[in-house]
């Protein structure tokens, strides 16, 4: 599968406010292992993680920072309820995709 971006935000803030950002990132991650973002997203972060922190001078008056982690979700369990895939052979039954009438 490829990368698929979930949500990203980019703004400018003052230090403060960004120090107030992780340590909110850090409250989260600490607490229930959930970080929030958007209007109400949520991705839940393994106990175990892959961390990287990177601080690169870009030109003669610009630095960044980029702090990135990662890991691996569990495989899927499919449910009892869930059909398997049609094969090449078997004609796939088409999917009505229309919403259903307002009452």
């Amino acid at each position: 599968m490829a990368d698929m971006d979930i949500y990203e935000d980019s703004r400018t803030v003052s230090r403060s406010d960004l120090a107030a950002w992780l340590r909110q990132l850090a409250n989260q991650l600490e607490s229930d292992g959930r970080l929030f973002y958007g209007a109400a997203g949520a991705v839940t972060v393994a106990d175990t993680v892959r961390c990287e922190l990177e601080i690169e001078r870009e030109s003669e008056t610009e630095v960044s920072v980029e702090i990135e982690f990662s890991w691996t979700e569990p495989a899927r369990v499919k449910a009892a309820d869930e059909e398997e895939p049609a094969k090449d052979d078997e004609a796939a039954e088409p999917t009505d995709t229309t919403p259903p009438a307002a009452s």
